[in-house]
């Protein structure tokens, strides 16, 4: 006799947050959606459209005051209706969730090894420790978690890294589903690949589902067998994957493709389309390059032979016995130069020392060794003081901008402090600047936005808040630290254009660092690849596309997704 149910069924779910009742009305708004064993279904849409509410509500995990409606059955069984031990075995043994922002997993107060082994003597009580640290290793080295880090805590880790353990914990208890909510988002593209790899292989072979949460179209295109595109609470169009990208029927599924387009530059057949493609960029980027250098002979930025190592804390014995501590060499002798008015990329795998490097440069941390040089200063020898007049010149965009926001100050609070800190200006002058920069950054009308907090905003706003309070105090240099990696597609686009028009406005230079190496392409005029700590590639944009020379850039070029494959 066989089951006439699917293994995943969603059917009319409505959610309401209670803040949200009677004003912006559901959240997600009668979605009905069914999965199979094995099948991979990808859920797209713009960032506030209801993606992780609906995957969040599937599992019983949104706060108790949340207006529910619909049923949600996995094999059969009533989610809804579950006992509180029937609802623990489902989540992580039937079910498993992947956040975006690996922080909400884990503990901070616990190494990755009793991460693990807690979670696997929740379920499998039967293990003892020696077999739960065994099957515990297996996974966190298919997610290239090496064994000798079993003992570090996350913040020992990177953002990359720490998402690999999320997904290593996810993977324990080899779950039937697996919602994966932008799981791939704080990866570069050939972890992301080997991590989607890994878990379409499971899939595979285990018969386990995954519900792809997601911004990025040519991931799920690459990955999922069918596709559900939200918008404004609902699901306005569901399909097989190629059928909807090669005939998109709803006008927001044609204005996404038509956005991760934009920025992929559909290619050609063969390398000189794609050259042509990159002209009207990077020629632009050219020509502003050899007028603003004609205003000074000087890089804007030297950076020299530059270090940055850490020691890894060891106890007493291990130190008597091997005679040495060992050292992590995040920043290993970076030396590069940026001109004025360039956007140079930074691309490379998560914990290669991208963000490292970029803390380095601007004095948030000391280096171990080599020397910063900013419009001919050595500010590596500078003291606090003097390095703080300098950072006036010096900004930085964040790849979260929730996360460097404070939810407690209002949005013209966030972007008026720093004219309070260097003393540019004060008071009803602070305001009126910082009313101008929000109408600037696409804002309108800047005195609503104003007053309101972070968290009234969707992330595309907040991230506009981040490039307003970096540009308030008109620097120079501005270094942008995966800036758009957490947008979906059309936000991604309007931010990156929005940041080149105010490149040529305000004269700036980005250090611009990815690991999307078709934002990278469209946005910037050299590339820098690195990989261990090291520059192991550095050119022109088109030259690191159409010719790569480093084996690990082939590598990247290699991994990446590419939407025009699918069209």
């Amino acid at each position: 006799m066989t089951n006439d149910y699917s293994l995943f069924s969603i059917e009319n779910l409505r959610v309401a947050y209670p803040q949200r009742r009677g004003q912006s009305g559901w959240a997600v708004d009668g979605v009905s959606l069914r999965l199979e064993a094995g099948e991979k279904l990808g859920l797209v849409g713009e960032s506030g459209c209801g993606k992780s509410t609906l995957g969040r509500a599937a599992m019983r995990l949104l706060p108790d005051s949340t207006l529910i409606e619909g049923r949600v059955d996995f094999a059969g069984e009533s989610v809804f209706e579950m006992d509180a031990s029937r609802l623990r075995r489902f989540r992580g043994e039937a079910v498993a969730l992947i956040f975006q922002d690996p922080m909400t997993r884990l503990d901070p107060l616990m190494t990755v090894g009793e991460h693990c082994i807690e979670t696997l003597q929740a379920h499998r009580p039967n293990l003892d420790r020696k077999q739960a640290k065994q099957r515990a290793i297996e996974i966190l080295e298919a997610v290239k978690i090496p064994a000798s880090r079993w003992s570090q805590f996350p913040h020992e880790f990177s953002g990359g890294m720490r998402q690999r353990v999320a997904i290593a914990l996810a993977l324990l208890l080899d779950p039937k589903l697996i919602v994966a909510d932008e799981p791939t988002t704080s990866l570069d593209v050939t972890v992301a690949a080997q991590i989607m790899q890994e878990l379409t292989r499971l899939c595979a072979e285990r018969g386990t589902a995954i519900l792809l949460i997601s911004h990025d179209l040519a991931m799920v295109a690459e990955y999922c067998d069918r596709i559900a595109v939200m918008y404004g609470g609902k699901v306005v169009e569901t399909g097989p994957v190629l059928d909807v990208f090669e005939r998109p029927q709803h006008e927001y599924t044609r204005s996404l493709l038509k956005a991760a387009l934009h920025i992929q530059k559909e290619e050609g057949s063969s390398a000189t389309d794609s050259v042509t493609d990159l002209t009207d960029v990077t020629d632009r980027g050219e020509k502003e390059n050899y007028r603003l250098k004609s205003e000074s002979n000087l890089p804007l930025l030297t950076v020299t032979d530059l270090q940055q190592h850490y020691s890894l804390e060891s106890n007493l014995l291990e130190q008597l016995f091997s005679g040495k501590q060992q050292v992590i060499k995040a920043v290993d002798n970076v030396s590069l130069e940026l001109e004025r008015g360039e956007t140079l990329g930074l691309v490379g795998e998560s914990g290669c020392g991208k963000s490292t490097l970029s803390r380095t440069i601007l004095r948030l941390i000391p280096p171990t060794g080599g020397k910063v040089e900013f419009q001919g200063i050595d500010i590596t020898a500078l003291s606090n003081d003097a390095v703080r007049k300098h950072r006036r010149q010096m900004q930085m965009i964040f790849q979260d901008p929730h996360a460097c926001l404070n939810p407690m100050m209002t949005v013209g609070q966030s972007i008026a402090d720093p004219l309070l800190i260097h003393k540019l200006a004060k008071g009803e002058e602070a305001k009126k600047q910082v009313i101008q920069m929000l109408e600037r950054v696409g804002l309108t009308p800047g005195g609503d936005f104003f007053r309101r907090y972070p968290g009234e905003l969707s992330g595309g706003q907040q991230q506009r808040v981040s490039i307003a309070r970096a540009l308030i105090t008109r620097p120079q240099l501005i270094i942008c630290d995966e800036p758009v990696s957490m947008l979906d597609a059309s936000v991604q686009t309007q931010v990156l254009e929005l940041m080149l028009e105010l490149k040529q406005e305000f004269n700036l230079t980005y250090l611009f660092i990815t690991h999307d190496l078709w934002v990278a392409r469209f946005f910037c005029d050299r590339i820098a690849v690195m990989n261990a700590g090291k520059i192991v590639e550095i050119g022109k944009t088109r030259e690191i596309f159409t010719n790569p020379q480093h084996p690990y850039t082939q590598q990247l070029l290699q991994a990446a997704p590419l939407l025009a494959r699918t069209q």
